[in-house]
């Protein structure tokens, strides 16, 4: 997604000003931005509290600011200042995580993102974009810059399989139809889950719909009519279970009296082995992969 994200954003330049910073990040892949920007485009160096507070003070003065870095980086390490200098004041600062999850494998714990939305939702004014493929990261730069105000967009891999035709960018999509259980997935683990449904017949594979903004607005007709027929929802999120799309869903239906009668939520469970691998190593013992999402839902 960083290479679609690095194109959206060359292109908003030629509609509207703005400030890019950088914690030293992005090399081999946003030189076309840095050529595009010029002396708007700001490597702030590893120093990621400044940075954020640099971007906040860019917004006071009338600037739209996007901050980008690895995801922990730049919504764990600065967070007072995201709390105080940009969603206090509500600020027009972009925060852009890369590799949301477990997406820098091996890297380790420190590296990978598992509760990043749910920490920034806490904050106010905040509002997350979770792209499921590249393609939403097209759409979703040119609405950030067009919706003043504090935002997160959190990048990782396109795992979009070749065979499924996913419409446009919206809070709710629709994926793969089907008379089964209703499957939400948050981000770019729609891909994987769209790509094995669509082998199933159609009679008994589960419904798949992507979630890609919190906090959670008016839920879709079509999607509790599904949890109402079927009677089991899933939720499947590569972040922890508490502030998750998980439990905010759930709170949403009990709110509305739609509760189903099973409830299955598949989250980041953190490390259980005690060990760091690739992001499938991790995907799997969290129980995120393929194979056991299908094998919950039967």
């Amino acid at each position: 997604m960083r290479a679609a994200f690095c194109k959206a954003m060359v292109e908003l330049r030629a509609h509207r000003p703005y400030v890019f910073l950088t914690g030293d990040l992005g090399f081999g892949a946003l030189e076309p931005l840095q050529a595009s920007l010029g002396e708007s485009f700001i490597n702030a160096g590893v120093a990621e509290q400044n940075m954020v507070g640099v971007a906040a003070g860019l917004a006071a003065g009338g600037l739209q600011a996007w901050a980008y870095s690895i995801a922990p980086f730049i919504y764990a390490r600065p967070f007072e200042q995201v709390r105080n200098d940009v969603c206090l004041q509500k600020r027009d600062v972009k925060l852009v995580g890369n590799g949301g999850g477990y997406g820098y494998g091996s890297m380790g714990g420190t590296h990978h993102a598992l509760e990043d939305y749910g920490c920034l939702l806490t904050l106010q004014h905040m509002t997350a974009y979770l792209p499921a493929f590249a393609s939403d990261v097209e759409a979703l730069v040119p609405l950030l810059a067009a919706t003043p105000g504090p935002a997160y967009l959190r990048l990782g891999r396109d795992e979009k399989p070749a065979a499924l035709t996913a419409a446009p960018w919206a809070p709710w999509r629709r994926l793969v139809d089907g008379r089964g259980p209703v499957l939400v997935a948050v981000g770019p683990l729609a891909g994987p889950l769209a790509g094995a449904l669509l082998a199933l017949d159609v009679a008994v594979r589960p419904q798949l719909w992507a979630l890609g903004r919190l906090p959670l607005a008016v839920l879709p007709d079509d999607l509790l009519r599904a949890i109402d027929a079927s009677g089991h929802l899933a939720v499947v999120e590569e972040h922890v279970a508490t502030g998750g799309a998980g439990q905010a869903l759930a709170a949403a239906l009990l709110s509305l009296g739609r509760a189903p009668k099973r409830f299955t939520h598949a989250c980041a469970v953190g490390y259980p082995s005690g060990t760091y691998g690739s992001q499938a190593y991790h995907r799997k013992e969290s129980g995120l992969d393929v194979e056991a999402t299908l094998a919950a839902l039967r």
